[in-house]
């Protein structure tokens, strides 16, 4: 019978003081000095049955980082230099009368259509918080930033900096939205709460003129796209590259006089903290001696095996709650909850729909644009982990392309023949990473690493995408106490508590880190 240490590791280096090689619960029971023993298994729980606990696996072999603290704290950085944007939401014509952006565009010193060398007075307001440069997630509206909203006057924009306006061509829509530009250099800037809303002011000499055309941004009365989209006020509804982009106003450089002195600057503010909690997890193993003394037919020792199914029910328990939990201090109860992938990403991380029915490889192109666009999420570090369902269904959408769509008799490209035809999404690969098997398919916007992962099936989950560089699974260790998954052999002997039995202990206390939600998406159902 193999003894119970095999299912972990069964290289024959792995040793432990006073262990015999035997499992506990052979009638010889353990050696001497093993009762009430702790023996530390952190670093190989995450072996055993390794294809049913994906996450579970890929968090502890890349993403381990102990803690002192049950309540642990932690910083986040959101770099600047990409968010010097802002949305024109107005500008002050020549009488002082501020004027939505829907209607043309005058010089602020004559009234008429702006000319090089006029002045412009542009009212600028952005979509993301100063503190901590905190921004809007593609469909999640728990944390929401509008423009102008508190805390997001712009603080970028400096005297001799180059600003590029977007212009409409005609009409004040969406889809002549940045047909054409104004060119501007800024003169002076000034706060200002226009209609209630954080913005500053510009005030800017007309570089390159866009003739009698309208601003391109948000309506000065209520900040949003208003009709001229579909009525959704939130900006975080939107995409960057088909919408946003279209009426962001961007700083494009500096010019300054020859001999002039040294420019105003402006220091942004990249952290934000938060924290999260351990959670400790139990699964004891109880047995009277008698049936441990037992010689069964199939596995002699049924201490043995329960031992091996007892870690991998531990294992198990701690994906669920690592998947599913939501992190909560119960004063109360004294009890902690550690924050799951679900929940987390649902409440603040990216969120798409996925229907394996009317799902399209271009709708799904479209969401991983929004996702993985370089000016709002630059991760390259994501796993994606799906249901039974949607494994199957883009092992389909990849592999129809690659068994299928191709040209001539062999279907090989030859010289001075014709190539095959490609797909947007093609399945290219199948490897094990970490003992997970990992399909690979190739994007347009990168390969996608992706695993099964059967404790999303049941549920309106379809897909997770989690940047591995952007959380962490945390294990309790200080002051030479090491909480992670350690078994505790011998709680309960005969010796101890008067009871004919033995209790073994499998503990763990451990919190998962979540950071960067931007960089985290959720794929439902629903």
């Amino acid at each position: 019978m193999a003894d119970y240490l095999s299912v972990i590791q069964p290289s024959a280096d792995l040793t432990i003081a006073d262990f015999d090689g035997r499992g506990p619960g052979t009638s010889t029971g353990l050696a001497t000095g093993d009762i009430r023993r702790k023996y530390n298994f952190g670093s190989r729980v995450s072996e055993l049955q390794i294809p049913q606990d994906p996450f579970f696996r890929f968090v502890s072999k890349v993403g381990k980082k102990t803690t002192d603290d049950p309540q642990f704290k932690f910083s986040e950085k959101r770099p600047s230099f990409h968010k010097r944007y802002a949305y024109c939401i107005g500008f002050t014509n020549s009488s002082g009368v501020v004027i939505a952006n829907d209607a043309t565009l005058t010089a602020a010193n004559d009234g008429g259509t702006p000319v090089a060398g006029d002045t412009v007075k542009l009212h600028m307001a952005t979509d993301y918080a100063y503190q901590g440069n905190l921004q809007n997630v593609y469909g999640n509206t728990s944390a929401k930033y509008d423009v102008g909203g508190s805390g997001t006057r712009p603080r970028f924009f400096l005297p001799g900096q180059l600003v590029k306006v977007p212009m409409n061509s005609a009409t004040y829509t969406v889809a002549n939205w940045g047909s054409q530009y104004l060119l501007a250099r800024v003169d002076a800037v000034a706060t200002s709460d226009a209609d209630s809303k954080e913005s500053v002011i510009c005030t800017c000499t007309v570089v390159k003129a866009s003739g009698a055309a309208e601003l391109s941004g948000w309506d000065a009365d209520n900040f949003s796209p208003g009709a001229v989209v579909d009525g959704d006020e939130v900006v975080a509804d939107h995409s960057i590259a088909n919408t946003l982009e279209k009426a962001r106003s961007h700083v494009v450089g500096t010019a300054h006089q020859e001999g002039s002195g040294y420019p105003e600057t402006w220091v942004d503010q990249p952290y934000s903290s938060n924290h999260g909690v351990t959670q400790i997890w139990k699964t004891a193993m109880a047995m009277t001696n008698t049936a441990r003394a037992t010689s069964l037919k199939y596995e002699s020792s049924e201490w043995g095996r329960v031992w091996r199914e007892k870690l991998i029910e531990h294992k198990w328990d701690i994906e669920t709650s690592l998947l599913f939990g939501s992190q909560y201090e119960d004063s109360t109860g004294g009890i902690n909850y550690t924050q799951g992938a679900v929940d987390y990403i649902t409440n603040y991380g990216n969120i798409f729909a996925l229907d394996t029915t009317s799902k399209t490889s271009d709708d799904f192109l479209d969401d991983m644009s929004n996702y993985l666009d370089p000016r709002y999420n630059n991760a390259g570090a994501t796993m994606f982990f799906c249901n039974t369902r949607v494994y199957n269904w883009m092992n389909k959408l990849g592999g129809y392309f690659l068994n299928n769509m191709k040209l001539g008799d062999t279907g090989v490209e030859s010289a001075g023949g014709v190539a095959r035809f490609a797909g947007d999404i093609a399945m290219t690969a199948r490897t094990k990473v970490f003992g997970v098997d990992i399909t690979k398919f190739s994007t347009p916007y990168g390969d996608m690493n992706v695993a099964r992962n059967i404790h999303l099936d049941g549920t309106n989950v379809e897909l997770l995408g989690v940047n591995m560089k952007n959380c962490s699974y945390r294990p309790l260790v200080g002051n030479g106490l090491n909480r992670d998954t350690s078994v505790y052999v011998g709680v309960q002997t005969l010796e101890n508590s008067g009871v004919d039995r033995r209790v073994d202990l499998i503990l763990t206390e451990a919190g998962m880190e979540w950071s960067m939600a931007e960089s985290h998406a959720i794929w439902t159902s629903n």
